[in-house]
């Protein structure tokens, strides 16, 4: 591919604890997204229906209370809510990437951080399950079993993705980057410190030689449900999001947006990707996988070192 796409990061406040009006929250936006030409649009990490800020009051009465009503509100996959980001990806022609509340179908007791893959032919391309929930995420929170570290194929380039803190883990991000990942979606829950989301994104992409849609959730007080307002304050909220979008040498050419709605924009070309991988291929020719045997699931991620 030659030429520009726009890519965009959607930066807004779900409606928490009720998966329908997130849901349709989400449909909205994506169309605002495709009404701007974005071809690839990020959420931030579980944006429907939104982060388990209440994790920190988990055993007060009030904190077990929220956890109902979040197990209650989680999406299933396939479900009716992912048929309408789908049918809305379809008509607004833009990929997304969405973070969810994934609700384990089987014992209905356990969510998982998903970070949710779709085409803008109207189809789920794939889903990814964060792999280490981080301090009291563990609470509500699943482990992925890593098998969906993978990047997808589009017309304009290789998408990725990964949830907040396994960016800190490096083997991830390794992973996606010996598959040659060109776009990826970094989706954080808003209540990182910004140093520590962007420096951790701006590695990524220059690492990577890729760009990055780094998409922060945003909860204020003025959208906990009035019910839960006792709680606060609390650690976990505010979530002033401070989205981002970083080019392939890991300089910021959109924001950050700090605590209010919208939607990041900036233009990308595979030649801005190519004329940094030129420079640097970490899994490439600035490897050395005569030194290094990195591998997932039992299997090396320099096959080509394996065969020879």
């Amino acid at each position: 591919m030659r030429g520009k796409i726009k890519i965009g990061a959607i930066q807004a406040a779900p409606v928490i604890f009720d998966r329908d009006a997130s849901c349709q929250k989400a449909v909205e936006w994506v169309k605002k997204a495709g009404d701007m030409d974005v071809r690839l649009a990020v959420f931030g990490e579980t944006w429907l229906p939104g982060y388990p800020w209440f994790n920190v009051a988990w055993a007060e009465p009030m904190g077990q209370e929220a956890a109902v009503e979040y197990l209650a509100s989680g999406v299933t996959i396939p479900g009716p809510c992912v048929d309408a980001l789908c049918a809305a990806a379809k008509e607004a022609g833009t990929d997304v990437v969405i973070g969810v509340a994934e609700l384990d179908a089987s014992s209905e007791g356990t969510i998982y951080c998903t970070l949710l893959f779709i085409g803008a032919e109207g189809k789920v391309l794939g889903k990814h399950r964060k792999t280490k929930p981080t301090a009291t995420e563990r609470i509500m929170w699943g482990e992925g079993d890593g098998k969906s570290i993978k990047v997808h194929q589009r017309d304009y380039g290789k998408i990725s993705g990964l949830n907040c803190w396994e960016h800190q883990m490096v083997l991830p991000g390794y992973a996606l980057m010996s598959q040659g990942t060109q776009f990826h979606a970094s989706v954080w829950p808003g209540g990182e410190p910004y140093t520590r989301q962007t420096f951790l994104t701006q590695a990524f992409c220059s690492q990577a030689a890729c760009y990055g849609i780094m998409a922060g959730g945003l909860i204020r007080e003025e959208d906990i449900p009035e019910r839960f307002k006792k709680m606060l304050p609390l650690r976990a909220v505010p979530r002033t999001g401070d989205s981002a979008i970083i080019d392939p040498k890991g300089n910021i050419i959109a924001g950050p947006l700090h605590g209010e709605e919208g939607i990041l924009v900036a233009e990308a070309s595979l030649d801005e990707i190519r004329s940094a991988k030129a420079w640097l291929d970490v899994c490439g020719h600035y490897s050395r996988p005569d030194i290094f045997d990195v591998k997932m699931h039992g299997q090396s991620l320099h096959p080509r070192m394996e065969a020879s």
